[in-house]
């Protein structure tokens, strides 16, 4: 995941969107996983939920503007858009468009039932359409190398677990089994492939290096996934996806040291959803299994959540202000 922060010297407004990087959906993902956490607390400790329409409000607020933003650039700088598509790492952060939709449909669905409707079935239509086309291109006459896999390649199929979060409750049983049945399988071929370019190549580059966090999120947000399909009940495969969960957090952990020495950039958000998932997994879980240990694994983890986002927002503001974001790589 890079943002062009390599560069030095001005940039013009044109030139600044001609590098507005698809990448700046992540963040809308992490201030989306921020506010399910909150409202999982809310639910967890029976407190008002205002906390997480704050935070609803701020994640619609960024989401309107990067959607502006990438909008400009697709008509204005489309040549520019043509080469993310075909850059061999950038091509897999098209579906956190799709993946945000969904997001906000979750958010939504207590408050605005119509358009949680309206988010989900646009943000599924737009994760299966980009899911084929992404894996079209994996698969289709371009030359990837081992050098290019990296965690971020999880989001692109293996964010179809998401569907059902939102589309059970909604009434989209079928389509739901869909997505999470080929979300699962990917995640299982992603994983293996990840795992071999992890163990016997190069390391990640440092602007990668925060994505291993993702990692985390496809068993995290697969069990929140399962309890949905499956009725609320939590059985063995409900145990073993939590389970998965922290284990890969406990593997991320031990490489979290490295990752304040390296230079910020954009990919830092990597850092925030699948911390918020793991937070509402552990939270789900001390709801269905009246757990008061995940009860508190969860208040711990929303805890550092917070002070993750809160980094996050208070150093791309800084980016933004020094003009390292938006710059030719």
């Amino acid at each position: 995941m890079t943002d062009g922060t390599a560069a030095t010297g001005p940039a013009t407004g044109g030139s600044r969107l001609e590098h507005a990087p698809i990448t700046f959906f992540a963040t809308v993902m992490g201030l989306a996983g921020l506010t399910l956490a909150l409202h999982a607390a809310e639910t967890a400790y029976g407190l008002d939920p205002v906390a997480s329409r704050l935070a609803r409000v701020a994640t619609i607020a960024v989401f309107l503007a990067v959607t502006a933003l990438y909008a400009a650039k697709i008509v204005l700088r489309t040549k520019a858009v043509v080469a993310e598509w075909n850059h061999p790492v950038r091509l897999a952060f098209f579906p956190t468009v799709s993946i945000s939709l969904l997001l906000l449909s979750i958010t939504a669905l207590d408050d605005w039932p119509g358009l949680a409707r309206g988010l989900w079935l646009v943000g599924a239509v737009g994760q299966g359409v980009l899911t084929l086309a992404v894996i079209s291109g994996w698969i289709g006459t371009r030359s990837f190398q081992h050098g290019h896999l990296n965690p971020a390649w999880f989001i692109p199929a293996v964010g179809n677990v998401i569907v059902p979060v939102a589309g059970v409750p909604l009434g989209y049983i079928e389509l739901s089994w869909l997505f999470f049945s080929a979300g699962m399988l990917f995640w299982i071929v992603l994983l293996t492939l990840v795992f071999n370019r992890l163990v016997f190549h190069d390391p990640l580059p440092g602007r990668l290096q925060p994505t291993l966090v993702i990692l985390i999120a496809p068993p995290a947000v697969a069990f929140v996934a399962w309890l949905r399909l499956n009725g609320g009940a939590v059985d063995a495969t409900a145990h073993v996806l939590l389970s998965l969960a922290y284990v890969f957090a406990a593997i991320v952990a031990v490489q979290a040291p490295k990752l304040p020495s390296l230079p910020f950039a954009l990919s830092f958000w990597a850092l925030s959803f699948p911390l918020a998932a793991i937070t509402i997994a552990s939270f789900a879980y001390a709801r269905v299994a009246a757990s008061a240990g995940h009860l508190w694994i969860g208040t711990g983890l929303l805890a550092l959540l917070v002070a993750v986002i809160l980094g996050l927002v208070a150093r791309t503001a800084v980016a933004i202000r020094r003009g390292e974001i938006c710059r030719p790589e």
